[in-house]
């Protein structure tokens, strides 16, 4: 069906309630005359149209009143009281569109603030950028927010590529603030380090400046931490990736051979590192071949609970889709996949913000080809907000 845009025929509802009073007016005995009921013809408007279209209606309906009641003998007039209860209706009524639209265009520039913030923490990945095919979503606890405490970018260096997805302990600004020092740091540090425990080291530094400094400005920070999984893909070495976690979800491996679960949460989460002596979590480096997606969520994926209070089975869901059809293992498939299988699991409502990434090299087939994307969901609707992934 074809759709008709809104303000186009907002003005149309109210002229009919208008008429409809009038007529029934006319039709209807002395005893029970209705045409004081025009203010509310104002009232609607306000809430659909224009400020300029409300003070129109607000004046054709006290012209509509005084002709209409004016067309009855003197004894059964509304009379002066309705006269000024439909004038002081259409003022009201004006007044309140005018703050209706500026309380809008206020909303309008927060959205677009929230969305600048978002695309500064969460900025967007190039199509295969550094010979990785990626795709990512991001669905937030609330469906009017747009930006929150999980992170994840992908920064290609001298010493191969690095990717970095975690999740900000709470929520709110504060935990934005957090995931961008982070990423920072990420960004900084994951091109320069030849060695992906020293970019470890840095994150943890990193951490725990920004809670000093927070604390310095009086917020209370002094118990926030972040749980993340640091990836590097060295350069030259095809079959394998370095993996440090940092109290995180465990990353999936999926592929033709079926689903493995890789580096457990070993390591403290970012902020705790003194309680290891400084030293960050070990280091893992495990197979991974050009046919395998590895892929990383935040708890909000993993504790999705249905009706029963069960937890979402990601390991199992995935791994019998994949079995089914491996060509489900693509990142892009398998971002949809997840996304699709948390929300119908919990019915639409997340508990905590959620991030699904997926990434895997690209084969040497696909090298002319476009792959990857990035999703940044806010409230579940549809798969990224404004862009899906190749």
């Amino acid at each position: 069906m074809p759709r008709i845009p809104a303000r186009s025929v907002a003005w149309l509802p109210p002229l009919l309630l208008l008429a409809a009073i009038a007529l029934t007016d006319f039709n209807t005995g002395e005893r029970f005359r209705i045409v004081s009921w025009i203010v509310l013809v104002p009232a609607i408007s306000a809430s659909m149209c224009g400020v300029t279209t409300t003070a129109v209606y607000a004046l054709l309906s006290l012209v509509t009143y005084v002709l209409v009641d004016d067309a009855w003998p003197h004894q059964y007039r509304a009379g002066l009281a309705d006269f000024i209860l439909v004038a002081v209706g259409g003022i009201l009524a004006t007044l309140a569109c005018a703050e209706r639209l500026r309380r809008e265009r206020r909303e309008l520039r927060m959205r677009d603030i929230a969305e600048t913030t978002r695309r500064t923490v969460l900025r967007p990945l190039p199509p295969g950028w550094a010979g990785l095919e990626h795709a990512g979503v991001y669905l937030a606890a609330d469906s009017e927010a747009r930006v929150g405490g999980d992170f994840y970018d992908i920064q290609p260096g001298p010493h191969g590529t690095r990717v970095l997805v975690g999740d900000v302990q709470g929520k709110g600004l504060l935990a934005v603030d957090t995931a961008a020092a982070l990423l920072g740091t990420f960004r900084e540090a994951g091109y320069h380090e030849p060695d992906l425990t020293t970019v470890a080291a840095r994150l943890e530094v990193s951490m725990r400046q920004h809670r000093e400094h927070a604390l310095a400005l009086g917020r209370d920070d002094e118990d926030r931490f972040a749980t993340a999984v640091l990836v590097g893909f060295p350069a030259g070495v095809p079959d394998l990736v370095e993996l440090i976690n940092f109290g995180h979800e465990p990353p999936l491996a999926l592929g033709p051979d079926g689903v493995r679960v890789l580096s457990s949460g070993d390591g403290l989460p970012l902020g705790y590192g003194d309680l290891a002596d400084g030293l960050p979590p070990p280091l893992h480096r495990v197979p991974l071949s050009s046919a395998e997606t590895l892929l990383l969520v935040t708890d909000g994926v993993t504790e999705a609970r249905d009706r029963a209070g069960e937890f979402y089975p990601l390991a199992q869901e995935v791994g019998r889709a994949v079995a089914a059809d491996p060509g489900r293992a693509r990142p892009a498939p398998l971002v949809r996949l997840v996304r699709d299988g948390v929300l119908r699991h919990s019915r639409g409502r997340l508990g905590d913000d959620t991030t699904i990434f997926a990434v895997r090299r690209r084969p040497p087939e696909e090298d002319g080809e476009e792959a990857g994307g990035q999703e940044d969901e806010g409230d579940g609707e549809g798969f990224g907000r404004g862009r899906s992934p190749s």
